[in-house]
């Protein structure tokens, strides 16, 4: 069976989450969780790179009427949020359907009110970013947001412990996940090119990891 695309992670599914939690604490899920007050009541919601469902099950415990595409290019990573899914006992409104593959997978017609990039801008080198970045925001509807949680440190340059994680983060994923980035993007140009403007911000792991809100402006 020939790899997929950006299926790296695939090999990395049984420990990513713990080895995440070892080294960062709960600071990830907590930036993804200060995304979810921006849901509305009612909305389609693209999750792409969401890895083992831990989102996904937050989003299912907000109530909200959540139309959901699970996207990942990683077998193994979405065969866990299947599972998390189908054991998900609680009350809730979200319908939610799984797709293997990167952006390509997503159909011309395809629109959703809400993206989420949970911890995936930062594996790509900026010609790739820059052509997912453009696939997805072909496909937020207009007045749309994009919820992203990443590794942004907010001093730069990074102090000398950032600097060193961050090093050693894409190292260990170069060698193992096939991450083909080597540093971390310039988002901010990203979003700026794409026409996007900042509506929230916050800062978690000492100013490492960002949480943010962007709108087509």
């Amino acid at each position: 069976m020939p790899k997929l695309p950006d299926s790296g992670f695939h090999y990395v599914a049984s420990f990513y989450d713990a080895l995440a939690r070892l080294v960062y604490g709960e600071a990830l899920q907590q930036a993804q969780l200060a995304l979810l007050p921006f849901l509305s009541q009612q909305a389609r919601v693209l999750v792409i790179g969401g890895g083992t469902g831990w989102i996904l099950e937050q989003l299912l415990q907000t109530q909200k009427q959540l139309d959901i595409l699970y996207l990942d290019a990683a077998p193994a990573m979405l065969q866990r949020a299947q599972q998390k899914y189908e054991r998900y006992q609680k009350p809730q409104n979200c319908h939610v359907s799984f797709r293997l593959g990167t952006e390509q997978e997503l159909q011309p017609q395809e629109q959703f009110d809400v993206i989420i990039t949970p911890f995936l801008l930062d594996l790509f080198p900026p010609s790739r970013l820059q052509q997912l970045m453009t696939r997805l925001t072909a496909a937020l509807k207009a007045h749309g947001k994009w919820l992203f949680a990443d590794f942004w440190p907010v001093e730069q340059p990074p102090p000398w412990w950032q600097q060193i994680l961050i090093r050693g983060m894409y190292t260990f994923f170069g060698w193992l996940s096939g991450v083909q980035a080597r540093k971390l993007p310039d988002y901010s140009s990203h979003f700026r090119t794409l026409g996007f403007e900042e509506k929230y911000s916050a800062t978690f792991y000492s100013g490492m990891v960002q949480a943010k809100v962007f709108e087509r402006s």
